[in-house]
């Protein structure tokens, strides 16, 4: 479909037609650098060098918003505002693609939306299929749970509508304990749905101004776009609920493309323009302003906030937008050298494949090694991943994205059938490797599992608990609650999910690091070394983490009586344990693993805890287990625990989160629940710690 505009006119102010001068480069902009020239007058135009065809510049700035990123996956306690790198390529991909798109309707008159679109998937498709196959089965060799839902994310980087698959299926960007293989690619579709409206909706803008000969054209549909992206960042602020999980905005077409919005204002108000900003002393300011900003959020803004969705995420685009003001301005020299170092460009030249290559390799590389983020050996994941993802990419570029770019799909495909039949070693062994993975990456997904082994885990102990306990006291009965609402608060169930003493109705609790202290032990409520060692004096309280050790423990301690439910937080904690008390259950040593599910983030918490350990008395001995996971808040809530419990001695805290930093290869692939070495850990550190106050009694 060829979609036939006016020819604008040129001219310094830009009028009707929304003029666009340079020519066309070969290939559309996008997350990676094109021949692109900043917009400026026809005869600026013509003065322009092929060296200066592009826009200076925005090779560094895409550095620096996939290193950010990366940043952010890695070390998301240090950089919790990395995620902002998606934003900042969501506005240097509006704006360049909108010049792009202004550029041909100036020169042609016209405007070939497939040849567009055929662009677009030349550019795309080939590392997303590399990353789909490789990634699938990369995690089917090392770790088979990170498939789970692999199909449905098939789909979705297929037909670019990853983020209203996962919106529909109820997954949660914030949950850190079920990690998505390919979860990245929520933004690379809400670009391409972007890539597929924008160019029909541009040129019915420009047909109507033109049809209304309206003077200012370019002004007026640069405010239109520009009113636009404000109301995208409006309905992210009011369809936000606080203390909600934030997906549904995060992921929402609608309510995110405020910044491709952006960019394509920007690039239709430069339109015709010999300078995009003045040339004074506060526009030569502006970019450093920008960076400043974008630094300030990227190391403050949490995800898990409620500004972020109310001001923090379209802040962050506005200071990305006077980023790339600056750069099509062109005249910010010292800011444009800093952008223009080679490391920089490298990085920029291949930001789409890092993008793209970053997460299945962290997750691939962490659940070979064992490492959960804020262990002492998660810098060894870290290397790892930066290694094998910055080769990837640079792999993928050279051998596969710009041949296919540069030539189209027949003509490599012709280029390689060519190569085959010449009978040279290296097609061959390509072709053989590339046969490979493919029929892997198919048997991959045909057996992948439906459920996590965690969940497989946590049910089993469920039963297990269930038959030595009896049935619940209502009669229900535990469900694996695979769609349980979640909390924003680090992913975790949403408040209210659970009905206190009642069965819950997920395993997929949430936690994270932190160091806990241990009260000085005085012996009180400690009965002898057998009733300790058969467990008969120990009953322990929980959520789906004392649920997933309850077989190890058994094992140790046959005699040990256990009441431990997923979705279970603090807030239940009082009634569970109120009515062990007047069944007349409690035992002389009481076990507590709360927290898992957002730790001391719900109001009230801290209050249950000290509930909790009003009803059990002085008389007995406590053991609260410290709570382990990847959610920001887990060192603030086991510090927390250490502190509320330091002035009652019967009270002694068991660093399990600490014991799990040590010692790597004790979780699940969702980095909180102990996998089978880390069930008969946790048994034996129960066993320990118990042996160690017998004796300082």
């Amino acid at each position: 479909m060829t979609t036939t505009t006016p020819r604008p006119e040129s001219g310094p102010r830009g009028d009707a037609g929304v003029s666009a001068d340079a020519p066309a480069a070969a290939d559309p902009p996008g997350l990676d650098p094109v021949r692109e020239a900043a917009p400026g007058g026809h005869r600026a135009a013509r003065r322009r060098t092929a060296h200066d065809d592009r826009i200076r510049g925005l090779d560094g700035l895409r550095a620096l918003a996939v290193v950010a990123v990366i940043a952010y996956h890695l070390w998301p306690t240090t950089l919790p505002g990395g995620y902002l790198g998606v934003d900042v390529f969501f506005v240097v991909s509006g704006f360049l693609i909108t010049t792009l798109l202004l550029r041909q309707m100036a020169r042609t008159g016209d405007l070939d939306m497939p040849g567009f679109w055929r662009r677009r998937a030349r550019r795309l498709l080939p590392a997303l299929g590399a990353v789909l196959v490789v990634g699938t089965l990369a995690a089917r060799l090392v770790e088979p749970d990170l498939l789970v839902g692999s199909g449905r994310q098939w789909l979705g980087a297929l037909t670019f509508s990853t983020n209203w698959l996962e919106i529909a299926a109820g997954t949660s960007y914030f949950d850190a304990t079920q990690p998505e293989l390919f979860q990245p690619l929520w933004s690379l579709a809400i670009e391409e749905q972007f890539y597929l409206v924008w160019p029909l909706v541009l040129v019915g803008l420009v047909l109507a101004v033109a049809a209304l000969r309206l003077r200012e054209g370019a002004r007026l549909i640069a405010l239109v776009v520009a009113g636009a992206a404000v109301l995208s960042a409006v309905a992210m602020a009011l369809v936000h609920a606080p203390g909600d999980d934030p997906t549904r905005v995060y992921y929402g077409t609608g309510t995110h493309a405020f910044g491709l919005l952006a960019g394509a204002a920007l690039a239709i108000g430069a339109t015709g323009r010999r300078r995009v900003l003045p040339d004074t002393t506060w526009a030569r300011a502006l970019p450093w302003a920008g960076l400043a900003v974008l630094l300030v959020l990227v190391l403050t803004l949490r995800a898990e906030g409620t500004f972020a969705y109310r001001g923090g995420i379209a802040l962050g685009s506005l200071a990305a937008l006077a980023l790339v003001a600056a750069c099509a301005h062109g005249r910010s020299a010292r800011f444009l050298r800093v952008l223009e170092m080679r490391p920089a460009v490298w990085v920029g030249e291949r930001s789409y494949g890092l993008y793209l290559w970053h997460w299945p390799v962290i997750l691939v590389v962490a659940a070979q090694l064992g490492d959960t983020p804020g262990s002492r050996l998660w810098w060894r994941t870290a290397l790892v991943a930066l290694v094998v993802s910055f080769g990837l990419a640079a792999l993928s570029h050279r051998y596969l994205e710009q041949p296919v770019r540069r030539d189209g799909f027949r003509a490599t495909l012709r280029g390689a059938g060519a190569a085959l039949r010449e009978g040279r070693v290296a097609p061959r062994v390509a072709a053989g490797t590339a046969l490979v993975l493919g029929l892997g990456s198919v048997l991959a997904m045909a057996t992948a599992p439906d459920v996590t082994s965690t969940q497989r885990a946590i049910e089993a102990a469920q039963r297990e608990i269930q038959e030595r306990s009896g049935p619940s006291s209502d009669g229900t009965t535990t469900d694996d609650g695979q769609d349980a609402p979640r909390d924003a608060k680090g992913g975790e169930p949403a408040a209210g999910t659970d009905p206190g003493p009642t069965p819950g109705s997920t395993p997929g609790d949430d936690p994270t690091p932190t160091g806990g202290a241990t009260g000085a032990p005085d012996g009180t409520g400690l009965p002898d070394a057998a009733a300790l060692a058969d467990g008969s004096a120990v009953v322990g309280f929980g959520d789906s983490v004392l649920s997933a050790a309850a077989p190890a423990l058994y094992d140790v301690m046959p005699q040990i009586a256990l009441d431990a439910k997923p979705i279970r937080k603090w807030l239940d904690a009082p009634d569970v344990v109120r009515a062990a008390q007047q069944a007349g259950t409690l035992r002389p040593v009481v076990l507590l693993n709360f927290g898992t599910n957002g730790g001391f983030q719900f109001d009230g918490s801290a209050q249950a805890l000290d509930e909790t350990l009003d009803l059990i008395g002085a008389d007995r001995t406590v053991l609260i287990f410290t709570v382990v996971g990847v959610s920001y808040w887990v060192d603030d809530a086991n510090a927390e625990l250490a502190e509320r419990v330091a002035d009652r001695p019967n009270v002694h805290v068991v660093d399990w989160h600490g014991y799990v930093t040590r010692h790597p290869g004790l979780l699940h692939s969702d980095r909180t629940h102990p996998n089978m070495t880390g069930i008969a850990a946790y048994a034996d550190l129960l066993r320990t710690t118990l042996a160690d106050l017998s004796h300082a009694a």
